[in-house]
């Protein structure tokens, strides 16, 4: 049955730190929801009530638009192998570009992964637990290196003209302020 926290607990950080994926959901009052699957070493609990994602390049930035517009997140795990859970961190965030001065330091948190574009820093409100007792199982093989292979691919100036050309606008038109 479905528990409400004010901060993430010791047990919940060890649910954290095990999961290999996580699903990012954000919207504005007027815009389509987005939600998307995240992977890779991007996560970092920095203490109760604050957590960090390194969000990579991706083909769009509907995340960071919205998080500019109305702040407001919710970042899902669920349990593939083990006792079954979901979990719920719901929070407002804030986005960190390269060219912000707190990048550097908030960065250091993270292995140097090719095509970094945003930080999000999203302070939790509420963490929420249920059961998920019908997620089905699946078993972990491996990370997928293709988003990682095409960003060393395109280097750092195939990736800023990339993101003028692909990451300027949410699909519903809201400015991402990526290249600045």
């Amino acid at each position: 049955m479905a528990k409400q926290y004010q901060e993430i607990n010791s047990r919940i950080e060890k649910f954290i730190n095990h999961q290999k994926i996580f699903f990012v959901a954000t919207a504005t009052k007027d815009s389509r929801i987005n939600l998307s699957p995240k992977g890779m070493d991007t996560f970092r609990i920095l203490n109760k009530k604050r957590i960090l994602w390194l969000n990579l390049t991706g083909s769009g930035n509907e995340t960071s638009a919205h998080i500019q517009d109305d702040g407001r997140i919710t970042i899902m795990f669920c349990a593939f192998e083990g006792a079954p859970m979901i979990l719920r961190l719901y929070g407002q965030g804030k986005v960190i570009h390269p060219r912000d001065l707190e990048w550097k330091e908030l960065n250091s948190h993270f292995p140097n992964l090719a095509g970094a574009r945003q930080i999000f820093d999203i302070d939790i409100d509420m963490v929420q637990t249920s059961c998920g007792m019908s997620i089905p199982y699946f078993d972990y093989q491996k990370e997928r290196l293709q988003l990682d292979n095409w960003a060393k691919e395109k280097g750092e100036e195939g990736i800023s003209d990339y993101w003028t050309e692909k990451n300027q606008e949410s699909i519903d038109g809201l400015p991402t302020n990526i290249n600045l």
